[in-house]
C-alpha cells in the first residue's frame, strides 16, 4: 500500500530525515524513522507506566517540605 504525504511540513521532515540519516531514499527514511519511534514507544511503555514510575521515584525521596522556600533555593545556588 503506498504512503502518500500530501502535508507540505510532513514531506519537510521526512527530507530533513533523509538527509541526516543519509538513507537512500525518503521511503527509507519514514521506514527507519517509524521503525525507530515503534522501538522507542515499545521500551518506554504507555504514558501511564512512565508517568507511575515517575511517581513512584519521587514518592520514594520522602515527604516534602511545606516550609521549602523554592526562591531562596535558588538565589542560594545561582548567588542571586
Amino acid at each position: 500500500m503506498p504512503l502518500y504525504i500530501r502535508d507540505e511540513d510532513v514531506a519537510d521532515l521526512a527530507r530533513k530525515v533523509r538527509s541526516l540519516t543519509k538513507a537512500r531514499t525518503i521511503t527509507d527514511a519514514v521506514r527507519s524513522a517509524l521503525k525507530h519511534e515503534v522501538e522507542r514507544a515499545t521500551v518506554e511503555g504507555p504514558r501511564s507506566a512512565r508517568l507511575g514510575r515517575a511517581k513512584a521515584m519521587i514518592a520514594a525521596l520522602g515527604p516534602s517540605d511545606p516550609d521549602f522556600d523554592m526562591r531562596r533555593f535558588r538565589d542560594e545556588i545561582w548567588g542571586g
